[in-house]
């Protein structure tokens, strides 16, 4: 589905795009698991209808915090942390467990960030009864499908894949995974433009035809941003959105509340 940057501002304004969340705040938290601790930044909304979990891409985690007291990871994801909790949702931002340097396809896949994942999710559900929603971008793809998949739909309400690792060549790639275990609703999200090899949009389409067990599921495609600088596969270029990070996080935020194929 390929969605023009005019139709999808025209799209937002009719469902109502949320005010900017200068009054959000945040907190560092740490989450007890296999003998280590995992930190997460979490947004609390007393009115939240679901909870997304964000994966960042990369080697994982959310940077340092800033002097706003915010994460300053320049991941997508990450510094679009604030537009996520103008919506009626609770935010984590999930870090990398104390034993861990960086995650790289096969960690996000394996074992011991599947004990993390499961940790974070119960420490999320005793504070907030809302359903989980995980979001992954870049390399966070690979946790979010690999979580999902291991969850078998216990904790795990839905996922949205954004600038999804397609690639053979790394460990854990969306496509290489068992998607047919996934049991809940997926967005796949994608841009037109993306120029990094290991995320090409033609076979991101593709996923969704894997999804056999999805109950829903949705692929789009968006052309929009603008001013792209650094490398192709980095944060600051149509692979991270640059320049329609509003419009994209509306769009995925709109669709976790009411999901649709």
């Amino acid at each position: 589905m390929r969605i023009a940057s005019l139709l999808l501002a025209l799209s937002l304004l009719h469902c109502g795009a949320p005010h900017a969340a200068e009054a959000a705040s945040g907190a560092v938290e740490r989450v007890s698991t296999r003998g280590v601790s995992v930190p997460i930044f979490t947004v609390w909304n007393k009115d939240a209808l679901a909870t997304v979990v964000l994966y960042s891409g990369g080697p994982g985690g959310y940077g340092k915090l800033g002097e706003d007291d915010w994460p300053g990871s320049p991941n997508f994801l990450i510094r679009s942390a604030r537009r996520f909790a103008a919506h009626p949702l609770n935010v984590v931002l999930v870090g990398r467990a104390s034993d861990v340097r960086e995650l790289d396809g096969n960690m996000r896949t394996g074992d011991d960030h599947d004990l993390d994942n499961q940790a974070i999710f119960r420490a999320v559900k005793a504070h907030s009864g809302a359903p989980i929603w995980l979001v992954g971008t870049s390399m966070g793809t690979i946790s979010a499908t690999a979580a999902a998949i291991r969850d078998g739909g216990r904790q795990v309400a839905g996922i949205v894949l954004t600038s999804s690792i397609t690639s053979y060549r790394i460990a854990g790639a969306v496509p290489s995974q068992d998607l047919e275990r996934i049991r809940v609703p997926v967005l796949v999200l994608h841009h037109e433009r993306d120029a990094c090899k290991s995320c090409t949009p033609w076979e991101a389409k593709n996923i969704a035809d894997k999804l056999k067990n999805a109950p829903i599921k949705k692929t789009v495609l968006v052309n929009g941003g603008g001013n792209p600088t650094g490398d192709p596969c980095g944060a600051m270029h149509y692979h991270g959105y640059i320049g329609m990070e509003n419009e994209v996080v509306d769009l995925i935020s709109t669709w976790v509340l009411a999901p649709s194929g």
